[in-house]
C-alpha cells in the first residue's frame, strides 16, 4: 500500500532519515519506534509531502515523492500531530466538518461527521468550543478531522503523550476500531512500548534515520541491538520477569 525505497533526507550536513525503507501492508497497524530526535517525524513530513527527499515514495502503486501535501491527503493519507492542531474558535462539530468538506470535495455530509463524532465518543462535546477541550479531547478531535478526509491510512503521531493509563487503554480500543471497523491503515510513531507491542502488526525501530530492526513487535523488542541502542537493559529485565 505505502512504500518507502532508499528515502534520505538531509538539513544540510544533518542526516535526518538516511536510506530508509519499509512497507505497510493494507489494513495493517504498522509502528515506528526510536530515541527522540530518530527522524520519526521526519518521516511523517517526508510521506506527507511537507518535505523533499532523494528516493522513493509509492501510496497504492503511484509515485507521490514531492507531490504537494494537499494532493497526497486527496490521494487518501491523512495524519495527525505530536502536539493538537485544531480550530479553537471552531465547535467540534465544526472542525470535523472542515476536514469531511475536503474530503468531500467541498460537499458537506452530515451523516458522515455523525458517524465521526460517534465512533470518538465526542457526542457530548460536539457544540462545544475545540479551544475548550482537554488535551484527550484535542487529541481525538484531531483524530475526527483526520479521519473526516476518508483516508485509506492514517498517520498517528505520538497520541499516547500525555495520557493516563485509562485513556491510553481507551485510545488503543479506539485505534484499533478505526483499524477494523472503518477499513483504515495505520501508521503510529508511539514511545510506549507496551502500546506498540500490543497494538501493532510490524514495529520498524530507527535511531538517526536508521534502520535498526523492523518485523514481529515480539521479535523487535527482544533483539539485543534495539535492547541497546534504545530499550536498555531494565526493559529487556521487566520483559522477561
Amino acid at each position: 500500500m505505502l512504500k518507502l525505497k532508499n528515502v534520505t533526507k538531509k538539513f544540510g550536513e544533518l542526516i535526518a532519515v538516511n536510506n530508509l525503507s519499509f512497507q505497510v501492508e493494507k489494513g495493517r497497524i504498522f509502528g515506528i519506534a526510536g530515541p527522540n530526535g530518530a527522524g520519526k517525524s521526519t518521516v511523517y513530513n517526508l510521506i506527507t509531502g511537507m518535505y523533499s527527499c532523494l528516493g522513493r515514495i509509492e501510496f497504492e502503486g503511484h509515485d507521490i515523492t514531492g507531490a504537494p501535501p494537499h494532493k497526497i491527503a486527496r490521494l487518501g493519507i491523512s495524519r495527525t500531530f505530536q502536539i493538537p492542531h485544531i480550530f479553537p474558535s471552531m465547535s467540534v462539530e465544526q472542525s470535523i466538518g472542515v476536514g469531511n468538506r475536503f474530503g468531500a470535495g467541498g460537499r458537506y455530509e452530515p451523516g458522515y461527521v455523525n458517524n465521526i463524532i460517534s465512533i470518538l465518543n465526542l457526542e457530548t462535546v460536539r457544540h462545544q468550543g475545540a479551544g475548550e477541550l482537554n488535551l484527550l479531547g484535542k487529541k481525538k478531535l484531531m483524530m475526527g478531522a483526520a479521519l473526516a478526509t476518508r483516508p485509506k491510512i492514517l498517520l498517528l503521531d505520538e497520541p499516547m503523550a500525555g495520557s493516563n493509563t485509562t485513556e491510553i487503554m481507551a485510545l488503543m480500543e479506539l485505534i484499533r476500531k478505526i483499524n477494523k471497523d472503518m477499513g483504515i491503515s495505520i501508521i503510529i510513531i508511539e514511545h510506549f512500548m507496551k502500546v506498540l507491542t500490543e497494538l501493532t502488526d510490524t514495529l520498524l525501530i530507527i535511531e538517526a534515520g536508521t534502520e535498526i530492526c523492523c518485523g514481529d513487535p515480539e521479535k523487535v523488542t527482544s533483539n539485543p541491538i534495539v535492547i541497546e541502542t534504545y530499550l536498555g537493559e531494565a526493559y529487556a529485565q521487566s520483559n522477561q520477569s
